[in-house]
């Protein structure tokens, strides 16, 4: 980090000293935070809601007799692109197993439906095969996967989107609109208009790195068993071990911070205004900017550079908002029913039975923005999820975020800075630490 602030450098040149800091957020940037750097510093967690760790939130559910942990959030991670996640489960325990990332579309007009589970699957619309437009689609998909190095690097450094890239290339509204739009738009929770906006290279760079624009050799993906809580329990139970230190505090929102010199003041509503020596705003962007009473020029620019799309989970049992022909039923299935357009909240459903190996006939589903309710009877839980939305300003926004870190005692971190994923929430997390004389605790076992 070229950039240190005097209150940073302060944290730096004194990592004796115990500090008291406020961690204000308990996803899985500010557990990782608040668990990493108390290890050596007092740390007060404020989470505003009711429970710890963010979008890891695991329900019991209860059908057929039986009772089995799902999660609505947090579903999914590997050991190629997840390294810092990986090592900090198996630091703490936490027990995990392979899982499926199949991926369906399923469109109601034009009616069409495919999954690329195997060919049987990519064809289970028999249709598709003597569909011009899907034949297309198939030949444009592998010569989208075969150019996709040299697009990433035509791309680098320049502001050129998804969407300018695919019309450039004289790609067909096929794969386009069947194919690398609903992957996207699961992927990172977003409409399809909003991926179009997407920097092409930061989606190339996210492709190739998690291997997605291959059919060999790809990660295989695992999930927490028992449910993404396993983890969060053993993050705050380590947190809890040197409970004398440290302060956890859920249904707590802090209402405002104010920097003074060699201070940070924070109110909340149920414990007046207390002081600390930092902070870490490990909450999403904008809401760390509405937080600072006295934020900065570049403060303002950076935080509110960064959008967020709402997205509404539905916890339920209703087939109807699964593909019409069972043999497509993948881990991950976007839906686009007949009416909605570009800027329509992505809708994607999750199968819990195949992603999380549930011992349930029946279907578990969550279903983010559904094109329609899911029958009533069948619903077992709703939840409101946000996501940054990745464009050329929040990409930027990303680039300079160092140069801010630590100014007035002030530190913010969160999946926001990277690609939105856990591993970029935990990474960001890591990067705070060490700015407070702390590493991970697998780099000390290793020297």
């Amino acid at each position: 980090m070229e950039h240190l602030s005097e209150s940073a450098a302060l944290v730096r040149e004194s990592p004796d000293t115990m500090h008291r800091v406020a961690v204000v957020g308990g996803g899985i940037a500010g557990l990782g935070a608040a668990w990493l750097i108390g290890q050596r510093h007092h740390v007060t967690l404020f989470e505003a809601g009711d429970y710890f760790g963010g979008h890891s939130n695991t329900v019991d559910v209860t059908l057929e007799g039986r009772t089995a942990p799902v999660d609505t959030g947090f579903l999914v991670h590997n050991t190629l692109t997840y390294p810092l996640l990986v090592k900090m489960f198996e630091h703490l325990g936490v027990p995990t197993r392979d899982t499926d990332m199949s991926f369906a579309v399923s469109l109601e007009r034009p009616e069409l439906e495919w999954a690329g589970t195997n060919l049987a699957t990519v064809f289970a619309q028999r249709r598709n095969l003597l569909r011009p437009a899907f034949l297309r689609m198939l030949r444009d998909i592998l010569r989208f996967n075969r150019m996709a190095p040299d697009y990433l690097a035509q791309a680098r450094g320049t502001p050129l989107t998804l969407g300018e890239l695919l019309a450039r290339e004289g790609y067909g509204a096929a794969v386009r609109d069947w194919y690398l739009l609903p992957m996207a738009a699961a992927i990172w929770s977003s409409s399809v208009a909003a991926i179009l906006d997407f920097p092409a290279q930061t989606f190339l760079t996210f492709c190739l790195n998690h291997r997605l624009l291959q059919v060999n050799d790809r990660p295989q993906w695992r999930t927490v068993a028992g449910g993404s809580r396993e983890y969060v329990r053993r993050l705050v139970d380590a947190l809890g071990v040197q409970s004398a230190r440290h302060t956890l505090r859920v249904s707590t929102p802090v209402e405002s911070i104010a920097r003074r010199p060699g201070a940070v003041w924070l109110h909340s509503k149920r414990h007046g205004t207390e002081k600390f020596d930092a902070v870490v705003l490990a909450c999403h962007s904008d809401q760390a900017l509405a937080l600072l009473s006295d934020a900065s020029p570049l403060e303002r620019e950076l935080l509110g550079a960064v959008r967020y799309a709402p997205n509404e989970a539905w916890l339920h049992t209703d087939r109807s908002l699964l593909p019409r022909r069972e043999s497509t039923w993948s881990a991950w299935n976007f839906m686009a029913a007949e009416g909605q357009h570009g800027s329509s909240p992505v809708a994607v459903s999750y199968w819990l039975n195949r992603l999380q190996d549930l011992p349930f006939q029946t279907p578990v589903i969550v279903t983010l923005n559904p094109p329609r309710e899911p029958a009533a009877a069948s619903v077992l839980g709703r939840y409101g999820y946000a996501h940054p939305q990745f464009d050329r300003a929040a990409v930027e926004a990303q680039r300079r975020l160092p140069t801010t870190q630590g100014d007035r005692q002030t530190w913010f971190c969160g999946a926001w800075t990277g690609y939105g994923f856990h591993e970029d929430g935990l990474r960001s997390a890591v990067d705070v630490a060490r700015d407070f004389g702390v590493q991970p605790p697998w780099e000390s076992a290793h020297g």
